[in-house]
């Protein structure tokens, strides 16, 4: 049973976001970017309830720009998905989700340390270079 929603073309489009914003971090990191892509889609708060399916995710702009840099700049991102990275964004779509993205909506790489807070959202953890963030205590009961 998926979580979300989602077409063959959501697959693609997941895997090549997943791929352009953690493939340096690995098959792990890429999934906790799904996670984040997943949650996003199930949300319906904060920056997020105006956003039902996997590619309203993606393409999705705050602020002028896309809520993924890899949208505007990833040259990886419009290349073809690979069938593993697929795999990966499948597995996600199924449920599958874990510490420290497991109910996150946002990450970064900060080159440095991580923030305790990030735009008013507590971290809740870190893998590799990406820091991970949930939403505040009671401000999206839609994600947990």
């Amino acid at each position: 049973m998926a979580i979300v929603q989602y077409t063959d073309s959501d697959v693609d489009l997941m895997a090549r976001m997943m791929r352009a914003e953690a493939v340096s971090e690995g098959k792990q990191g890429m999934l906790y970017v799904g996670n984040v892509i997943v949650n996003r889609d199930k949300a319906d708060c904060l920056d997020f309830s105006d956003v039902r399916t996997i590619s309203q995710v993606i393409y999705q702009v705050q602020g002028n720009n896309y809520a993924f840099e890899a949208v505007q700049k990833g040259s990886l991102f419009y290349r073809p998905a690979r069938n593993a990275e697929r795999r990966l964004a499948k597995k996600n779509l199924k449920y599958w989700r874990t510490h420290p993205a497991k109910y996150a909506l946002w990450y970064f790489n900060p080159g440095g340390e991580c923030p305790d807070m990030w735009y008013g959202q507590p971290f809740t953890g870190q893998f590799k270079q990406h820091c991970f963030y949930e939403p505040a205590a009671g401000t999206c009961a839609s994600v947990y």
